[in-house]
């Protein structure tokens, strides 16, 4: 198995906190020190459970932020009344503009805490029921959408582009852009996965796999349009790069990243002539209900997309009910 190197400098950093921290605890086990607890879970999560690096660096500070509020010193210091205030606390913390923090946000504390808990009762050691901590209710989820117009506009927005252009190195761009959207819309993939992938992909086939979250391997489809496309772009090419899109000048090509194709989107939404908000996750979400909407079942496309939760997936199913209506209204015997 491939791990990044900041896995192993992550996990190397975590040990040593562990053995720094395992030093002071002394006592029993429900008078553990909070901090040395925090880092044993910190590196289960990583290395047992296979979390993601920015994961972990998440709940690292989570936990930190309850620790530091609420005075927690061992894990016997953690209450329900503690947490109840700390939740209090966190939802009168300023959010984005004038608004207090997101009910989202606030549940990612508790997510981790109640994690955290799990893993104590796990290790024996006594604490107060993970049970005990419910989540935020939130409101249903709004998903950016585009058109079926829209979106044929959008794919083809780099394409317009590239036969206005004369300039080598800006016609390469615009065969990069339309790769990646092509690609976006036929896999569904994440942008940081589309950002991870290398040049040494093999086109002769239909399917590919790809390290989703939490280090998951799954299979997606590539379009006959997307494979063209990145032939395209891989012929026009004249770096030594391993990645499979760059980004930058000429000579000095680097990886691309999501916040680079985010800032490239912006402007074929605009030669596109969309008005709404479009982001490269909208691309997966145009995948996800392109699928719903043409007779794909929901565990097909949850395998698809990589959600481990079938509930994640879910939220698709609404944005297709006014389409089964349209369908229900056309095709349903009207002679009862």
């Amino acid at each position: 198995m491939f791990w990044p190197i900041g896995y192993f400098m992550n996990a190397h950093k975590i040990r040593n906190r562990v053995g720094e921290s395992a030093q002071n605890i002394g006592g029993t086990l429900e008078t553990m020190e909070a901090e040395a607890a925090k880092r044993q879970f910190l590196e289960y999560i990583e290395i047992e459970r296979g979390r993601a690096v920015k994961t972990v660096e998440n709940y690292d500070r989570y936990l930190t932020r309850y620790f530091a509020q609420m005075s927690i010193k061992s894990v016997a210091d953690i209450t329900e009344q503690n947490i109840r205030e700390f939740r209090l606390w966190l939802n009168r913390q300023p959010g984005s503009g004038s608004d207090s923090m997101k009910r989202r946000t606030q549940n990612y504390y508790m997510i981790a805490l109640r994690a955290f808990l799990k893993f104590l009762r796990k290790r024996d050691i006594e604490c107060i029921s993970p049970e005990r901590i419910e989540l935020a209710k939130l409101p249903e989820r709004q998903i950016d959408l585009i058109t079926s117009a829209e979106l044929e506009r959008l794919l083809g927005a780099p394409a317009a582009a590239l036969e206005k252009e004369e300039d080598t190195h800006k016609r390469l761009s615009y065969l990069r852009d339309t790769a990646i959207l092509e690609l976006l819309f036929s896999t569904g993939l994440r942008v940081s996965e589309l950002c991870a992938l290398n040049s040494d992909l093999d086109l002769s086939r239909d399917e590919m796999s790809v390290r989703g979250k939490g280090e998951k391997v799954r299979v997606v489809f590539i379009s006959p349009a997307a494979k063209d496309a990145i032939r395209n772009y891989l012929k026009a090419r004249r770096d030594m790069e391993e990645a499979l899109f760059v980004d930058g000048r000429a000579n000095a090509p680097h990886r691309i990243s999501p916040r680079d194709i985010q800032r490239h989107l912006k402007r074929y939404v605009a030669l596109a002539g969309i008005t709404g908000r479009v982001t490269p996750h909208t691309l997966r979400h145009a995948f996800a209900t392109d699928l719903l909407s043409n007779g794909a079942d929901i565990r097909s496309v949850q395998q698809l997309l990589g959600h481990a939760s079938i509930n994640t997936t879910q939220i698709y199913t609404h944005i297709t009910d006014s389409h089964l209506r349209e369908i229900h209204k056309k095709f349903h015997s009207r002679s009862r």
